[in-house]
């Protein structure tokens, strides 16, 4: 009688153990769904522009919004533009500052134009910098990182000295973004235009594309989606903050202005202040 009582105890808890495990098993295809709705896909976001010291504050939302910042250095060099020089705030006017570079021609790529060998630009420039804003509120944080850009040994090209500039900023900030430039990486020199962009964003493994608002016309969504992309473009919101002086307010200075007269907080807030349009 003790084996058939132990033989029918044992054959319950197989039975019950069998209708618990097809209960999990059946609660578990049910929320399987479930679990996938609330996982959010995984996304990687590229964004690309040409090098440009210290940028406005668009150029960065730019960055923030990106979990890779492509820097495309190996193109030609544009005399004239924001490559090597920017504008701080002097007296309550814009003051154009310009970085002086070694035969800089638009036949040549950035990453290959030399600065100026003349070392005196470089204290000269922070000079400049410090009489024009000693009295800023963020002054003694943000005069030691120019520093180190502007006087860093390995700053021989203006690429080079971009590129640190922009990690510094992006250090300073506490911004999750990697920086990578073309004239190093890919390997795709031969393509152009979208098409190079595309192959870009193929070996980065991005799923979204984001671009200044102004390159609109170049990029087609369609072929962005047929390559497995979400094509944006980022309309950046530049609300006016304090500066130094008792003028009007300047909108797009360079982020020194920007860095000198807020503090990393107030800045990153800044920074989220954009919208991404189709």
């Amino acid at each position: 009688m003790e084996n058939w009582g132990l033989k029918i105890a044992c054959s319950l808890s197989f039975t019950l153990a069998q209708r618990s495990w097809g209960l999990v098993a059946s609660l578990s295809s049910l929320l399987m769904p479930l679990q996938q709705t609330l996982v959010p896909p995984v996304t990687r976001t590229v964004a690309i522009m040409q090098p440009y010291l210290f940028p406005y504050l668009g150029y960065f939302q730019l960055l923030m919004a990106a979990d890779r910042f492509i820097v495309y250095d190996d193109v030609q060099f544009i005399k004239g533009g924001w490559i090597n020089r920017n504008r701080l705030l002097a007296n309550s006017q814009p003051l154009l500052f310009t970085v002086p570079l070694d035969a800089p021609s638009p036949n040549r790529n950035i990453s290959d134009i030399a600065l100026s060998p003349n070392p005196h630009w470089r204290p000269k420039l922070l000079q400049t910098v410090a009489q024009s804003y000693r009295r800023a509120a963020q002054f003694e944080q943000v005069f030691p990182l120019l520093e180190r850009v502007l006087t860093h040994p390995k700053a021989q090209t203006i690429a080079d000295l971009v590129r640190l500039s922009l990690r510094e900023v992006v250090a300073y900030l506490g911004l999750a973004v990697e920086i990578v430039p073309t004239s190093t990486h890919y390997g795709n020199q031969h393509l152009r235009a979208q098409d190079r962009v595309l192959d870009i964003c193929s070996i980065e493994e991005a799923t979204d594309y984001v671009n200044a608002q102004g390159g609109r016309a170049l990029y087609d969504q369609e072929t962005f989606a047929a390559n497995g992309l979400q094509l944006h473009f980022l309309q950046p919101e530049l609300r006016p903050y304090k500066q130094l002086g008792k003028g009007e307010f300047v909108p797009g200075l360079s982020m020194i202005d920007v860095l000198m007269n807020n503090s990393v907080a107030e800045t990153n807030e800044m920074l989220r202040n954009y919208t991404l349009t189709k």
